[in-house]
């Protein structure tokens, strides 16, 4: 059991700068998958962007108001849901988290091949 909790997304290593560059080469042919309108950082918002990482790993996130906090927002939003903000660019956040579930997983990150 603490193999699992060692995976765990809250339990995981910061991401390094080679890491947040490889992930947002990745994230670069995406499409946002969840948007924050008028509502803000809503729980609407929290539900479909910890569905949307669970399924895919890597997931953007457009804003098209509160573009002024969008730095705050999506700190939060991270912190929420235990995944790590690769980047912001624009009015687009990326967020990366792992699947609890090694065998899921759809993403290697380079430097960390082989670990489980």
């Amino acid at each position: 059991m603490s193999e699992r909790d060692a995976d765990a997304p809250s339990a995981h290593a910061p991401l390094s700068g080679t890491d947040r560059k490889w992930l947002r080469g990745k994230a670069h042919h995406l499409d946002p998958l969840v948007q924050i309108g008028k509502a803000g950082l809503s729980e609407g918002v929290l539900a479909a962007t910890n569905e949307a990482l669970e399924g895919h790993e890597l997931v953007k996130v457009r804003f098209y108001d509160f573009k002024d906090e969008k730095r705050t927002i999506s700190a939060t939003l991270a912190d929420r849901l235990g995944a790590d903000l690769v980047g912001t660019i624009g009015n687009i956040a990326i967020f990366y988290r792992a699947h609890a579930d090694p065998e899921k997983r759809k993403l290697q990150l380079p430097g960390r091949a082989g670990q489980a």
